[in-house]
């Protein structure tokens, strides 16, 4: 893979990890909270869901695998 294709498929990542952030941070505020910790919805939300899965994306770059903490 080329550097350009590298890059690209980096800034689509990124771009969408900014996305899902900026989705998350406007619920959480309009629910007036500051966490999705405490919002009742936590394991269902689908917001919540699409912005994890696009950290783990932008981390991995879509290679997958596993990430140790």
């Amino acid at each position: 893979m080329s550097t350009q294709n590298i890059e690209a498929k980096t800034n689509e990542y990124e771009l969408n990890l900014k996305q899902e952030s900026e989705i998350l941070l406007l619920c959480q505020n309009e629910k007036n909270i500051d966490s999705c910790f405490v919002c009742e919805n936590i394991y269902e939300c689908e917001k919540r869901k699409r912005y994890v899965k696009s950290v783990y994306e932008s981390m991995s770059q879509g290679q997958g695998g596993g990430f140790e903490f």
